[in-house]
């Protein structure tokens, strides 16, 4: 398999080293790209991953970042680390490797997935991994996303967060302290749960984006999404990370199964993104992605360890912009679709709010406004949604952020004129490009 596969995606979750290389560029292109962003206001979260190392490679195997390994033995001379750093000793299972889920100590202590499972009980691999975060906060990023936590002991997380220095003082107010979002695969079932990592961090909450796909794609009726977040069981929303897809689950991998929405579901896909960003449960996150070609064989993907856009030496392929912003190609650039991107400032003007005046026809058509600050209609049925609905904000002419943009006093798509009472016509055709409308009120032509 590893002779057919070829510079996939996921080389950069088998760690060899904690050097700051990779496909996209060594230290000094990350402190550029860190600094560039910062002073722009982009905050950076890198993606940390310490659960484990690689998994098992032929011996002489290089890192990308030139860094030597082996993984037979578990030596990785690059950070460094050895067999004594690892958690071999701890697993109780009979391969070394997670064979049940039902055993919170294997998931903690044994191989994910093959790959070598580090001790953070350990305080010589806590100092290392201290050392690897702090540097990255010291370049400048915000704080992390911390890969596999699921399978780490919470306790050791701890002591690692505990020990991480505040945010560099060049682009943070001085005390600030590192964004901590913890991965955290719970669909419940099993005794290692998200709600064991909230005092910690921030955790993801992936019966968000399962339950939001299985609405959209029919399983389930929109209407029930008026008391979406810790109403249907997820986290409280002070803790909880959401997102519609991730770079796992849009692959099939990851929990969700088919129920997942993603770019390839462009319709559903932007109606979901712009509940998620409309409404007022947990901390958001979007996606952005490149297409590959699929291989589903029996239900899966074969092709999903497919990397990014690349040239025939497998340098990765900077994108390209059309006139409208968006990216040309393979590269997707979710964040980039107009559908998005002004939801994202609709979720900006609206913060604060809580949701009120919520409507649905009992079915699959809803909208919601958010304090007297917006109002989000949602059309998921196969005939048009016509109907006079209060939107909560105060009378004029509004331009509606999905279909167009305001532009020189005007709205380049769809309008929506809001009565004395706050109520307006609303009309979302199922021959229409998008089947969502929303209006706030930096969008007002008043």
């Amino acid at each position: 398999m590893q002779d057919v596969i070829k510079r996939p995606w996921w080389e950069r979750y088998q760690p060899v080293s904690y050097k700051i290389v990779s496909r996209s560029g060594d230290e000094n292109a990350f402190k550029d790209m860190v600094q560039r962003c910062n002073a722009v206001g982009v905050r950076i979260y890198p993606d940390a991953v310490f659960n484990h190392m690689t998994g098992s490679w032929p011996s002489g195997t290089p890192g990308v970042g030139g860094s030597s390994f082996d993984s037979g033995s578990e030596n990785y001379p690059g950070v460094p680390y050895s067999g004594f750093d690892f958690n071999d000793g701890n697993c109780n299972s009979g391969s070394g490797s997670i064979e049940s889920y039902q055993d919170a100590n294997q998931v903690r202590n044994c191989k994910l997935s093959g790959m070598n499972d580090l001790n953070q009980g350990s305080e010589y691999v806590r100092g290392m991994i201290m050392g690897y975060l702090n540097h990255l906060i010291d370049i400048g990023v915000a704080g992390f996303r911390v890969d596999a936590c699921k399978h780490m002991w919470p306790g050791d997380l701890d002591v690692i967060f505990n020990g991480l220095n505040n945010l560099n003082t060049d682009y943070f107010p001085a005390g600030s302290r590192p964004t901590i979002f913890q991965e955290v695969i719970d669909q419940g079932g099993e005794p290692v749960t998200a709600s064991q990592y909230t005092g910690l961090g921030r955790v993801t909450e992936f019966k968000y984006g399962l339950s939001l796909g299985s609405a959209f794609r029919g399983n389930n009726k929109l209407t029930y999404l008026s008391n979406f977040g810790e109403g249907w069981g997820f986290l409280p929303r002070a803790y909880s990370l959401v997102f519609v897809d991730n770079h796992d689950n849009q692959r099939g991998n990851g929990g969700g199964g088919d129920q997942i929405l993603t770019f390839r579901t462009p319709r559903w896909y932007k109606m979901a993104t712009a509940f998620t960003l409309g409404w007022p449960y947990g901390y958001t996150r979007i996606m952005s992605s490149y297409n590959w070609p699929q291989d589903i064989q029996n239900g899966h993907d074969n092709n999903d360890w497919i990397g990014p856009p690349h040239d025939s030496n497998y340098n990765i392929i900077s994108p390209t912009f059309g006139a409208d912003g968006a990216c040309q190609g393979d590269w997707v650039c979710e964040h980039r679709w107009r559908q998005i991107y002004n939801m994202v400032m609709f979720r900006k003007v609206v913060h604060g709010t809580d949701s009120n005046d919520w409507w649905d026809n009992g079915n699959n058509q809803i909208a919601f406004c958010r304090g007297n600050k917006g109002f989000l209609a949602i059309n998921n049925e196969s005939y048009d949604l016509k109907q006079t609905l209060q939107t909560c904000l105060p009378e004029g002419t509004y331009c509606d952020v999905i279909s167009g943009n305001v532009s020189g006093g005007s709205c380049t798509g769809k309008s929506v004129t809001v009565g004395s009472d706050g109520t307006a016509y609303i009309e979302i055709l199922t021959s229409e490009d998008d089947g969502v409308l929303a209006i706030h009120a930096q969008v007002s032509l008043n």
